[in-house]
């Protein structure tokens, strides 16, 4: 049975933390609040986790998951090396709602999808999140909505998509943005913008010293 723990409580932010922790460990799912929407996580190095997680939003390894981190050198042991361009966005963005789609190290044991190499890195600017993550280690994270459907701004909104395929739910109130991060794709010769979210093309563009059109 799925439990949510109320994150606004000191008593049971913990209790949830602590029980978040042990899902995740175990392989098993749990829903967390973020800076952007509500997402759906678990140990970015368990396949099996990563497969439940796709499972449960009903879509398959050709749209892989990304992966959440809790400190900016996290990044470090994740990627085969980190460009001048990566660290000028994480240190503006990070914490907060920038993801970049970066070369992943080669020689991490991990089943994030069909990623051909790479991995999309995230450090959320939410206080529940970066707890979880620090406990956990890097998650593999995607918005805690079943494909198609409107990401999760509510913990309720994400309850109802995903039911019992989460053992542990952290309620921290309503997304603060509900808004989907801005991707930038770093695994390239030049940046491109996969999407723009919370953070606008032009504010990433004047972090990197460029035009807002060559990330097009």
């Amino acid at each position: 049975m799925s439990i949510v723990y109320d994150c606004t409580d000191p008593d049971s932010r913990r209790a949830g933390i602590a029980a978040a922790r042990a899902a995740a460990k175990t392989g098993r799912l749990v829903v967390l609040p973020t800076d952007t929407v509500y997402g759906i996580g678990c140990d970015a190095f368990d396949g099996r986790a990563v497969a439940d997680l796709l499972a449960a939003k009903h879509r398959g390894p050709d749209m892989p998951v990304g992966v959440l981190v809790g400190s900016w050198n996290t990044i470090d042991g994740l990627v085969s090396r980190v460009s001048p361009q990566a660290r000028d966005l994480t240190r503006a963005f990070w914490p907060g709602a920038v993801s970049l789609v970066v070369e992943q190290a080669p020689s991490l044991a991990w089943d994030l999808g069909d990623t051909r190499g790479t991995v999309m890195l995230r450090m959320p600017l939410h206080p529940v999140a970066i707890e979880l993550l620090r406990e956990v280690g890097p998650m593999a994270v995607s918005s805690a909505n079943v494909s198609g459907r409107a990401p999760a701004a509510t913990m309720g909104d994400a309850r109802e998509q995903l039911g019992e395929s989460v053992d542990v739910y952290l309620d921290a109130g309503e997304a603060t943005h509900g808004l989907a991060s801005t991707i930038i794709d770093l695994s390239g010769p030049s940046p491109r913008l996969l999407r723009e979210g919370s953070v606008t093309a032009a504010q990433v563009a004047e972090v990197l010293g460029v035009d807002a059109a060559s990330l097009a």
